[in-house]
């Protein structure tokens, strides 16, 4: 295993701690464990590339410590809380969460039923907007409700998020019905 496959393994169990803190309500440790996760992808990323790691291997778990991470992050964030933090408006998380399962659904499909070639069903640069900004409105509700942040930008990056997860959910529909059928 490598030192970048080792740093993504390290990525997925901080989402156990990162969930106990949301659950405990301390914002500021999960803040800085969402944080670390995400040095830790930029940091794994980048090791195995200027360093000639990249396996086969970390190009599946990265992706799934990824969409773990932020998942736990939209569900347990559009959890009611007590006292006065912000949450997740629940049909945004439900919105966020749908779009993965509609795609991952919508190519399995075209797999087993049509017989179609996957292996090029790379992310566009829609699915990495939205990704960035899917992260960035997770960051920006943890930094509210650790430090305080003006509503009005927390507000700002939902919408965005919502606007993005749709463009990118029909482009990903819209690419994968052109998956070529053998």
């Amino acid at each position: 295993m490598t030192v970048a496959n080792l740093i993504t393994l390290l990525r997925v169990v901080l989402i156990p701690f990162f969930l106990v803190a949301l659950l405990y309500q301390d914002y500021k440790i999960a803040f800085f464990i969402f944080l670390c996760a995400g040095i830790s992808d930029a940091l794994d990323g980048f090791i195995a590339r200027f360093f000639k790691q990249k396996t086969q291997l970390g190009a599946i778990m990265d992706p799934i410590a990824d969409k773990l991470m932020l998942a736990t992050a939209f569900i347990s964030l559009a959890v009611p809380q007590k006292g006065e933090a912000y949450i997740i408006p629940i049909w945004v998380a439900v919105l966020v969460l749908s779009r993965d399962v509609v795609i991952i659904i919508f190519v399995i499909i075209q797999f087993l039923f049509f017989d179609a070639e996957i292996k090029h069903f790379m992310p566009s640069i829609w699915g990495k907007i939205t990704t960035t900004l899917q992260i960035s409105y997770a960051v920006g509700v943890l930094f509210f409700n650790a430090f305080s942040l003006p509503i009005e930008v927390i507000n700002y990056l939902m919408w965005l998020v919502v606007a993005f997860t749709l463009i990118s959910g029909f482009h990903y529909l819209w690419r994968a019905r052109k998956i070529e059928v053998q």
